[in-house]
């Protein structure tokens, strides 16, 4: 729709916001693929033409971002600015925005026992969100549930395969739950000792927000979990990342042991994110 109005700005008939938290394409392999390299500049070019011809399309930019900082310090291509200062004329950032205040998910041991978890034992959680192709990282985890259990004997992995993975298709192993859903994963996240997960913005991000410790793997050749997703989570302070050419069943049971005995010291997300932006686009909603 963004690029459509650019292209048909004639066509706006009422007030306009375009959120976002990726601003901009970078190619994910330039050295590799050239083509990549060309296309996502070619792209990016466009959508800093069409800004640059029509300022005013946006009535509000907003990004969702504590801080510039979180962008790659990286120009968009051969000849075009710097992400981080083209972001800084063109967005207003309002924070980044969680689901549920951080604060009272902090007390793992009570939140554990609402759940059902109980205690005294070291909890894992492994989950990829909401698609299909988190199955291969997931028969992994699985692969690495016994070898874990050699080093930490009373380790539990709860596993959240999503809408699209069948628990059938994981196999099975002692100490290993598979669940295709729980209601509010957030939550569930918030207590564990530790997790697994695949590097998507949104379950990385909340499990910044609970202070738990993790590892993301995050998908070969996607532009926005290789740049993007990797950048913000550096600027947190998050230190474990595993590429999936290296997420073998030992490599996973090594890092998970290695996570149960962190105590994770993340940057801080301030809370009001959600408010700032409503109270910016209500302001232009009631305006005149």
């Amino acid at each position: 729709m963004d690029y459509y109005l650019h292209e048909n700005p004639e066509l706006k008939i009422a007030p306009y916001v375009f959120m976002t938290d990726v601003i901009g394409f970078l190619p994910v392999d330039a050295a590799n693929d050239p083509r990549e390299a060309v296309l996502t500049a070619d792209y990016t070019a466009e959508m800093i033409e069409q800004r640059a011809r029509f300022p005013n399309l946006r009535d509000l930019s907003l990004y969702v971002g504590e801080d510039y900082a979180e962008l790659p310090d990286a120009a968009f291509g051969p000849g075009l600015p710097n992400i981080r200062e083209w972001a800084r004329e063109w967005f207003e950032p309002v924070g980044y925005i969680v689901p549920f205040d951080p604060a009272p998910y902090r007390d793992t041991e009570a939140l554990r026992m609402r759940l059902g978890y109980g205690r005294g034992y070291p909890l894992v959680m492994a989950a990829v969100g909401g698609t299909a192709v988190g199955r291969h990282l997931l028969r992994r985890v699985a692969e690495a549930v016994p070898l874990l259990r050699e080093e930490v004997p009373g380790a539990r992995v709860v596993m959240i395969t999503g809408p699209r993975i069948d628990p059938r298709e994981i196999p099975d192993a002692e100490g290993l739950e598979k669940r295709p859903y729980v209601h509010n994963l957030f939550e569930h996240l918030a207590c564990a000792d530790a997790a697994i997960v695949q590097g998507g913005l949104s379950t990385t991000m909340e499990l910044v927000a609970a202070r738990r410790p993790f590892a993301y793997v995050p998908l070969r050749r996607h532009w926005e979990q290789q740049n993007y997703v990797s950048y913000r989570l550096s600027h947190y302070g998050v230190r474990t990342r595993v590429d999936f050419d290296q997420a073998t069943p030992e490599r996973l049971s090594a890092t998970v042991r290695e996570l149960l005995t962190q105590r994770p010291a993340y940057r801080e997300i301030k809370p009001g994110a959600a408010r700032r932006a409503a109270e910016r686009i209500a302001a232009l909603l009631t305006r005149g």
